[in-house]
């Protein structure tokens, strides 16, 4: 029986609060990139409250799909970031809960999001789509709101420029008003000039009802002669003159049948309908064409007679010495034979530029089908999969709120769109297969949504920046420093009696080895890849000279912690093989590059400890005057 247990509540109340923000946040943000391609095409269009409210409700319904991936990845980065920033997720771990059971929940809960991301694609996302598309074409095709500025032309009437210096706009009168009318045509232009004007619109709202005073009107006439030079013209000057515009600035839904062949309008099952028959289609018209060309491009003349045609058709051109037979030809066959010989080629090339075509037009919609079909399954799945990145990321970065979160979510989400994007067009395009197109996304980030799982629930540190510092100045040699502090509590004092004698015997065994491995000169290239990875010897003095240092940092003296601080940090694989196998060792020095790299490096680690057995010997005599100064005192 499935039973909820109160950490499950918990973890779901915390993940939903968060989710509802971030959907409705996230929603919001496509919705104006959306709305921002097409406000230049809205804007000054006089639209109705009731129309944007259908604008603004089918666009966030087509996006919601969209939405879904991005808000479940910054819910689950802010939730698990903010139970590691309380301990609350060290708290559960302490208790012997894995991450996956604590992730339990709401794997379940994303399962839920994912099937409710996919009905919306398939059911109300086709239904939402056609509403959206007929309203736009609607709303694109309305007239603008006549609204005629001042100083500049004014073009928005269709077939007509105005241009008004002035107007009043309490009166609505127009001054110095100068109109070109292009209704029939650039050559017969009608130029109107007057002094005032005013411009109504008629009750229907489909025509404009022009008034002007105090002007002049000149027309150009058509011209009879194609070969007459001067161009006859009509000038009318009058006192008041009146004029119908046809100008429709109602709005006008458009059929929804106008969409019903776009692929985005389609569920999955007309979809599929709509593959099976353009592939059906497609087929049967290559093998149409391929009997049209058969029987028509390349086959012989038809104005030959029966005999003839047989006589070609059976003769090969290889028999033919055709040049000797072009030649023998005079001016007027030759001339003949090619002209008829271009007029077939560019005929034919003609019909097969017009049937491929056709084809190719089948082809794009085909693909376009197939993307949308393919759409609908990664867009629900990359829910699930963002929820894999974003939990466990979350409980390694340990950040929670709206900062860290928020960057690391844009960044995968950005990395998402361009890899799903390139999947997408190339697909589209025909350069991909459709579903290695499609699928490409899903296929980069489901490995990573694991990795991350994994490496999370295991607490790894395959995130911590510390970490990777620390292995950036082991590579490049770079070491720390000690940092050694007066204690406040000493358990056990240093036996300042045999410490001096165990500095000497250091000091011995540092100056032998240091002669023995002959650390300053150059080591052999081919010996060097062959001997063990491990030095025991070093090890061993390292081992004894931290021993000391330990007991006596235990030390009141402030002098004696100095000079502990000057004691070199010795890494004690550094001087050896870099690899623990003996063969890859090997591979290694074989790969000369690799190995001259590793070769100097090494060189400079020998040259280096050896000056760091020579700082130990040092410090060591200083050590030993520091203790036997304070004995005899």
């Amino acid at each position: 029986m499935l039973r909820i247990k109160k950490l499950d509540i918990f973890v779901l109340k915390s993940f939903c609060t968060l989710f509802i923000g971030t959907f409705f946040i996230c929603l919001f943000i496509f919705m104006m990139q959306f709305l921002w391609r097409y406000v230049d095409e809205l804007i000054g269009k006089g639209l109705e409250m009731t129309v944007m409210a259908q604008f603004f409700f089918y666009s966030a319904l087509t996006l919601v799909p969209v939405s879904l991936p991005l808000a479940v990845l910054l819910a689950a980065l802010i939730t698990f970031g903010n139970f590691g920033e309380r301990f609350e997720l060290l708290a559960m771990k302490a208790a012997g809960i894995s991450l996956l059971k604590i992730m339990r929940p709401l794997i379940v809960f994303i399962g839920f999001i994912c099937f409710q991301s996919f009905y919306f694609q398939n059911v109300i996302g086709p239904k939402a789509q056609t509403d959206l598309g007929t309203l736009l074409i609607s709303m694109k095709q309305k007239a603008p709101e006549l609204d005629i500025p001042e100083g500049v032309f004014y073009d928005e009437i269709e077939g007509y420029n105005l241009y008004v210096k002035r107007k009043n706009r309490d009166t609505g009168m127009l001054y110095d008003v100068l109109i070109y009318n292009f209704e029939k045509g650039f050559e017969n232009a009608q130029i109107i000039k007057a002094d005032s004007g005013r411009l109504e619109m008629t009750a229907d709202k489909k025509h404009l009802y022009l008034h002007l005073y105090s002007g002049e009107q000149f027309e150009n006439l058509r011209s009879q002669s194609m070969d007459q030079r001067n161009v006859p013209y009509r000038r009318e000057t009058f006192r008041e003159k009146h004029a119908i515009i046809e100008f429709d600035s109602d709005f006008n839904m458009v059929d929804a049948g106008i969409m019903s062949n776009y692929s985005s309008s389609k569920n999955m099952k007309k979809l599929q309908m709509g593959i099976d028959s353009m592939r059906v289609l497609n087929d049967s018209l290559a093998r149409v064409y391929y009997e049209e060309a058969m029987r028509g491009t390349y086959r012989v003349a038809a104005a030959m007679s029966k005999e003839d045609t047989l006589k070609i058709e059976k003769a090969h051109l290889g028999e033919y010495n055709v040049d000797s037979i072009f030649n023998a030809a005079t001016l007027l066959q030759k001339q003949k034979v090619i002209s008829a010989a271009i007029g077939r080629a560019e005929g034919a090339g003609s019909d097969w530029s017009f049937k491929s075509n056709d084809i190719l037009g089948t082809e794009n919609n085909l693909r376009r089908h197939m993307t949308s079909w393919h759409e609908k399954l990664t867009l629900s799945l990359a829910c699930l999969i963002f929820f894999f990145i974003g939990a466990p990321l979350g409980g390694i970065i340990r950040k929670g709120g709206l900062g860290m979160p928020v960057v690391v979510s844009v960044l995968i989400f950005i990395v998402y769109y361009i890899i799903n994007n390139t999947g997408y067009k190339m697909a589209r395009d025909g350069k991909w297969i459709v579903w290695m197109g499609m699928w490409t996304s899903t296929a980069v980030l489901a490995p990573l949504g694991v990795f991350l799982t994994y490496k999370s629930n295991i607490d790894s540190v395959v995130l911590n920046a510390d970490a990777y510092i620390n292995w950036f100045k082991k590579v490049a040699g770079i070491r720390n420093m000690r940092h050694l502090f007066r204690k406040e509590v000493i358990i056990h004092d240093p036996d300042y009696a045999r410490i001096p004698g165990d500095l000497r015997k250091l000091s011995a065994d540092c100056r032998e080895y240091a002669e023995k491995k002959a650390l300053k000169n150059a080591p052999n290239y081919f010996k060097l890849w062959m001997a063990g990875n491990r030095d025991e010897v070093m090890e061993n003095i390292n081992e004894r000279l931290e021993s000391l240092i330990d007991e006596m940092s235990n030390t009141k003296s402030v002098t004696l912690l100095t000079a502990l601080n000057n004691y070199p940090i010795i890494p004690v694989h550094a001087h050896v093989r870099p690899f623990r196998s003996y063969w890859l060792n090997l591979l290694c020095g074989a790969f000369f590059p690799m190995g001259l790299f590793f070769y100097f490096r090494i060189w400079i680690f020998r040259i280096r400890l050896n000056k760091d057995m020579e700082r130990i010997i040092k410090i060591n005599e200083e050590i030993i005057g520091i203790i036997e100064n304070k004995e005899n005192k």
